[in-house]
């Protein structure tokens, strides 16, 4: 997720003789609402009410119900994520180079792993709790695939990542895979959650290269999650540590009113 939202005022249509403002106060659940489709492309105050019964003049009612159908909408994308579907793979021509940034912060702000040092931590339901040095990771069976990364922001690029299958890391470690989650810590302290469902999808490893070349500090070196079936935010960069777990951790956007679940 990039640093400047820019949120387009096309997706409110707000009732008769209510101020476009108050629409545009919950752009970022109104966004993701629309982006899914959910409401066809609008949604107005008078959809809410009809929705929810909130009373279109309480702000907080109105956060409420968006939070509402926002985490209906992620319950519905979990039931109906097919496991094994594969997201579309592309031509290496196509491949953008180098990657395009995305963070909550700016590519300044961004400071460099210190590989030397770095251990790749497991922790929870998980057999094999040896820590993974970048070499060890490095030296395991590579996957490849070239596909589409997208923002929640609109954006998009193909990119070509290659690593470590996470479904056979999980297996390899020992890892509880009926359990419910994987929770990602990265070292800039940003914290991510994944279902283990999408953990398990073919498509989902720990990435350590991009376009054949070792990740570079600013994409996620040593170690980054990717993921065909989330949003780009979902991808956790500069990962030190999973826990494999049946308790749900917050996430760092979760606090900000992304939906946790976040498929495309």
């Amino acid at each position: 997720m990039s640093v400047i939202r820019s949120p387009s005022k096309s997706i409110f249509r707000p009732a008769a003789g209510i101020d476009q403002s108050v629409l545009e106060a919950h752009s970022d659940l109104i966004q993701d609402i629309n982006r899914r489709k959910l409401l066809k492309g609008a949604i107005s105050l008078g959809a809410l009410t009809m929705l929810s019964g909130c009373d279109v003049s309480d702000d907080s009612e109105i956060r409420k119900a968006l939070l509402a159908v926002s985490r209906w909408n992620d319950g519905v994308q979990e039931f109906i994520f097919r496991p094994n579907h594969l997201a579309p793979t592309f031509d290496a021509s196509l491949v953008l180079k180098p990657p395009r940034y995305n963070a909550h912060y700016p590519i300044e702000e961004v400071k460099p792993v210190d590989v030397t040092g770095w251990k790749f931590e497991l922790s929870g339901l998980v057999r094999d709790k040896k820590a993974w040095t970048a070499d060890e990771i490095y030296r395991l069976p590579d996957q490849d695939m070239i596909i589409r990364h997208i923002c929640v922001e609109g954006w998009d690029y193909i990119g070509q990542w290659s690593g470590v299958n996470l479904r056979s890391f999980l297996e390899r470690i020992g890892a509880d895979t009926t359990a419910k989650y994987l929770v990602f810590h990265c070292a800039d302290g940003y914290v991510e959650t994944l279902d283990m469902p999408s953990a398990l999808h073919p498509q989902t490893m720990l990435a350590t290269k991009y376009a054949g070349e070792i990740m570079t500090d600013p994409f996620g070196f040593p170690l980054r999650l990717r993921t065909s079936t989330k949003l780009g935010f979902k991808n956790a960069k500069w990962i030190t540590a999973m826990e494999v777990t049946n308790q749900f951790t917050q996430t760092f956007f979760g606090k900000e009113g992304n939906n946790w679940f976040s498929g495309i």
